[in-house]
């Protein structure tokens, strides 16, 4: 079934079809942009914060504190600017969201103490909290149907190019400008996000939903609005959860693994993440590709088994270059999934909950993933870090249950 707003080439001048595409491609960009500046500004954070504590004294509690706190800012802006984005406009909210998250990144830069730059941190974070789920909505309202995962996985690809640009420039500028520095730099990404989006209007199918004398309906409500949508978004949270609590179960922890176990250097850990991050980079890219092909109930669930082998076999190996391997292979599989949710989601949803439903969703995920880490250390601290990643594996039968019994296939499908 062909979506009601995307016309094939053969129907319409050519002309208006090269408009269409080359508002998608704005909008992709845009959106991608966006993600990007989410991973760039976390990856900064977790590399400044030793000059931080050590410039404004703070504790090792209070130095984590203010990531903490940043994703927790993430989580409840991203459902409250996914709901406003429904309610006034993906591009116009994603405005609200970078306009906000530059101005207390740059606040940052001039704070004075713990208790200002926590609560700049925080602001800040309610303003990156929005990006991925509107962006992703955004993508999938202005593309083809038949480019829908496509499109929607290179959104998922921007986290990844901002992770690997902070890692990146943060130590080579960092000891030239310093903590204040970074932050003022962060904000960069921020004025060319928000120069992007003042080039591109709302998506067609967004604004034709505001033209409906239909009373508009909750859109927390339609996310749990009949047994058969319940369903579905039961089935969506256990699979942002499964693969957020994965991600950072193995991110976080993966370097001392490296380290306790093998005795590897800060370097050769480096050299690992690395690898790692453009085994998920790929991951992320080829899940788009399939999934548009074949659908995406079936690569989400060949996506699951490959990440309970591949977890399950990393806990097993010793050499450093099967590490390196198999790492890349890992990564490819735990994080790939992201390249899946914008299509997904989108596709379930109506136009009038689709941002809500992206957010909500995908920060439920968010946050519950963000006990991984805690999880995985107490396994490894009664066990072994060992034991704890092949433990870590066992989730994704959940994700595979989920899938099955939860998850329509909706590939295609016409957004509503």
């Amino acid at each position: 079934m062909a979506d009601k707003y995307a016309a094939s080439p053969g129907d319409i001048p050519v002309g208006k079809a090269n408009e269409g595409e080359d508002y998608a491609r704005k909008a992709v960009i845009a959106s991608t942009v966006g993600y990007a500046l989410d991973g760039f500004d976390l990856l900064i954070l977790g590399f400044i914060l030793a000059a931080i504590s050590s410039d404004l004294g703070l504790t090792s509690t209070q130095a984590g504190s203010l990531v903490t706190w940043t994703l927790v800012g993430a989580v409840v802006g991203g459902i409250v600017f996914g709901w406003l984005s429904d309610k006034y406009g993906r591009v116009r909210v994603l405005n609200w969201t970078i306009l906000l998250f530059a101005i207390f990144t740059g606040l940052c830069a001039l704070a004075q103490g713990y208790w200002d730059l926590l609560a700049y941190r925080t602001i800040a974070g309610l303003g990156l909290g929005g990006e991925f789920g509107i962006g992703m909505a955004l993508a999938a309202e202005a593309c083809r149907p038949e480019q829908r995962a496509r499109m929607s996985s290179y959104v998922g690809l921007g986290w990844q190019a901002g992770v690997l640009a902070a890692a990146l420039v943060t130590p080579i500028l960092l000891p030239i400008v310093g903590w204040r520095g970074m932050f003022a730099i962060g904000v960069l990404p921020a004025v060319v996000a928000f120069v992007i989006r003042h080039f591109i209007g709302e998506p067609k199918i967004f604004i034709e939903s505001q033209k409906s004398t239909a009373p508009k309906e909750n859109s927390f409500k339609l996310l749990v609005a009949d047994a058969k949508t319940t369903r579905a978004s039961l089935g969506v949270v256990i699979l942002t959860s499964v693969q957020n609590f994965g991600y950072y179960g193995v991110m976080i922890w993966m370097p001392s693994y490296l380290s306790n176990q093998f005795g590897y250097s800060l370097t050769k850990s480096a050299g690992w993440t690395a690898i790692t991050i453009i085994g998920m980079a790929f991951g992320i890219w080829l899940f788009g590709q399939l999934a548009d092909r074949v659908g995406r109930r079936p690569i989400f669930l060949l996506y699951q088994v490959g990440a309970v082998i591949s977890v399950l076999a990393y806990s097993q190996l010793s050499s450093q270059y099967a590490l390196l391997i198999g790492g890349a292979i890992m990564g490819m599989f735990v994080n790939g999934m992201l390249g899946g949710y914008g299509a997904l989601i989108s596709e379930l949803y109506p136009t009038q909950a689709r941002a809500t439903a992206q957010n909500v969703l995908f920060n439920i995920g968010r946050a519950v993933g963000g006990f991984g880490p805690l999880a995985v250390g107490a396994v490894a601290a009664k066990y072994s870090f060992s034991y704890a990643i092949a433990l870590l594996a066992s989730i994704y039968v959940l994700d595979i249950i989920a899938t099955l019994f939860l998850i329509p296939e909706r590939k295609g499908a016409a957004l509503e």
